[in-house]
């Protein structure tokens, strides 16, 4: 066996051309006679197996001729491993265009070549991610070599992928509210087992949603809680950081400028720039971390998971006058906010219930749900952040009396916010949905939707689509871009409709266009020092303690390839 291995392994890392096809009179070359037998086959590869199409040819555009060469390639296990190396970065996105070339799209015998647009923007967004682990950016993901332009023919294999919104749920923002941890986990193992299992809610929660899971956003404060075990009234001991910083208070503070901006005409109160200001102050990594998270993923909706009490709350969470402790202070999006924040409370039986023996509060008069500010007051939040520098909705959930309940009292919790937990996911499929792009059917990035009455807008994704969350009514839903023509359509979303609406928009391209409109988007008015830019959360763990640095002759990620022997991928490594 071993001999026959190292056969079917020469060569693999020669990356060649598809085999040539035949030209009249050419039949007797053994090359074109082997490229006349070639047929599609069937996808037999399981790390590609949710690719968009289902077939594919061999030899691929890396000369492997068969299934088997191929899953013995350093290039197949580097894209089954990526997940892990990057920490989940730029997945799966990374693999489904590794798979696009090593099993490429085949219709009637012949082989199509992926776009060479989705690769660029992928490099892109992720080559940050390869740098900070010290690893080249692969050679089989060569944006010119391999990859086609539109005028040429080719498919996008990331287009399954954007018919999907993204959704988030967050815990242990504070250390020592154990409660949301926990949750999660027991959520990730909940919705794979389900959805194995064939339960058609799952399936159809997942096959139509990228659901993100960050079970606990500060582990330094977890731990520093554990140490005090259990039961014990931890209102205090592990809710910061090691640094000491309360990350629900470290976020910068963009909810005064948006009050600022209230009273302009024209202002949007979207999309508001990070001050400079706010990095002169003390920025947790924690905190840099999510919020470069938050901009490199078009999040929809998100909920932070906390502890200490029953109930939900919603932006805005900072007083519209600082000097009010408990201020009602809606967002533009007061309605939608309000339906959201009811479909966690109204689906959790505690939180819905009518006893007014639970917790500090009473929040029973109030379905369970209450604005944050009007709660209480305060700056730097995270829900806050999210709705005015992104396009994410987020509110936050006060799952829990106890901030570290008993261990035998989680499995009880589970099953009271399991329910809240999955009908808040759903509803980020409320609203409309869409994609903007120009008459020949590119994609349009940043262009600008926004809703009559609503000073509030959202903007496009890198391939042109969008996720609006909007309650029912009747609508006047405007699109816009930079050197092209306004489109405006007028759309009704009835009670009953549980599915996001299908309006897509086609801007034709203007040859003057108005001085007053030449100001640049919101959302690329950041400030020239923009940390988060040149912010590697992974490096945080990469500094050797005592201040120096152990040199290494390979990387960590290096065993993952250790078992190949001679045909081992240095093509991954920077020096080589």
């Amino acid at each position: 066996m071993v001999p026959s291995l190292l056969l079917l392994l020469t060569g693999l890392f020669r990356a060649a051309e598809p085999a040539p096809r035949c030209e009249p009179g050419q039949e007797t070359l053994g090359q074109c006679q082997t490229a006349q037998k070639a047929k599609c086959v069937d996808i037999s590869l399981s790390s590609c197996t949710d690719v968009t199409y289902t077939q594919t040819m061999y030899p691929n555009f890396l000369d492997q001729k068969s299934r088997e060469v191929i899953e013995y390639s350093s290039e197949y296990i580097l894209i089954s491993v990526l997940h892990n190396l990057l920490q989940g970065e730029c997945n799966p996105d990374l693999r489904l265009l590794g798979c696009s070339v090593l099993a490429p799209q085949c219709e009637k015998d012949k082989v199509i070549k992926p776009c060479r647009h989705v690769c660029e923007n992928l490099k892109k967004n992720c080559l940050s991610a390869f740098d900070a682990i010290d690893m080249a950016w692969p050679y089989f993901l060569d944006c010119d070599r391999f990859f086609a332009g539109e005028e040429e023919g080719c498919f996008d294999p990331l287009a399954k992928l954007r018919v999907k919104p993204e959704f988030k749920y967050i815990g242990n923002m504070h250390g020592n509210e154990v409660v949301g941890k926990e949750l999660l986990i027991y959520l990730a193992q909940y919705l794979c087992s389900e959805y194995l299992l064939g339960n058609p809610r799952i399936q159809t929660l997942i096959n139509n949603t990228r659901i993100h899971l960050l079970p606990s956003l500060n582990p330094d404060g977890y731990e520093l809680a554990a140490e005090e075990g259990a039961g014990y009234n931890g209102w205090v001991i592990g809710r910061q950081t090691a640094q000491n910083l309360d990350l629900n208070r470290n976020f910068p503070d963009l909810t005064s400028e948006a009050y600022r901006r209230a009273g302009i005409r024209g202002a949007r109160l979207d999309h508001i720039p990070i001050p400079q200001s706010y990095w002169w102050g003390k920025v947790a990594p924690e905190t840099k971390a999510v919020m470069k998270w938050m901009r490199s993923i078009p999040f929809v909706l998100s909920a932070s998971l906390h502890g200490g009490e029953l109930v939900v709350t919603y932006p805005y969470d900072y007083s519209r006058h600082p000097m009010e402790e408990k201020e009602f202070s809606p967002t533009p999006d007061e309605k939608m906010f309000k339906m959201l924040a009811k479909a966690y409370a109204d689906a959790h039986p505690v939180i819905s219930d009518r006893s007014e023996h639970r917790c500090g509060g009473n929040f029973v008069k109030r379905g369970g749900i209450i604005n944050g500010a009007e709660w209480y007051s305060f700056t730097g939040g995270m829900a806050d952040f999210n709705y005015l520098h992104t396009n994410c909705f987020e509110i936050t959930v006060e799952v829990g009396c106890e901030k570290f309940p008993l261990e035998e009292e989680l499995f009880t919790i589970w099953h009271e916010n399991r329910d809240a937990l999955l009908n808040y996911m759903e509803m980020v499929h409320r609203g409309i949905k869409g994609i903007v792009s120009d008459k020949f059917g590119n994609p349009i990035k940043n262009a600008r939707i926004s809703v009559r009455g609503i000073q509030h807008d959202i903007t496009t994704a890198a391939d042109g689509d969008y996720w609006r969350l909007l309650p029912p009514g009747t609508y006047v839903i405007t699109a816009q871009a930079m050197g092209y023509t306004k489109v405006m359509k007028r759309v009704t979303l009835p009670i009953k409709m549980k599915r996001a609406g299908r309006v897509d928009f086609v801007l034709r391209p203007v040859e003057v266009w108005p001085n007053k409109l030449l100001r640049r988007p919101m959302e690329d008015m950041n400030d020239q020092y923009d940390p988060l830019e040149l912010f590697d959360p992974h490096a945080q763990h990469a500094q050797a303690r005592g201040g120096s640095q152990q040199v290494r002759e390979k990387p960590w990620w290096w065993s993952y390839f250790s078992s190949l022997g001679l045909h081992k991928p240095l093509w991954l490594l920077k020096q080589h």
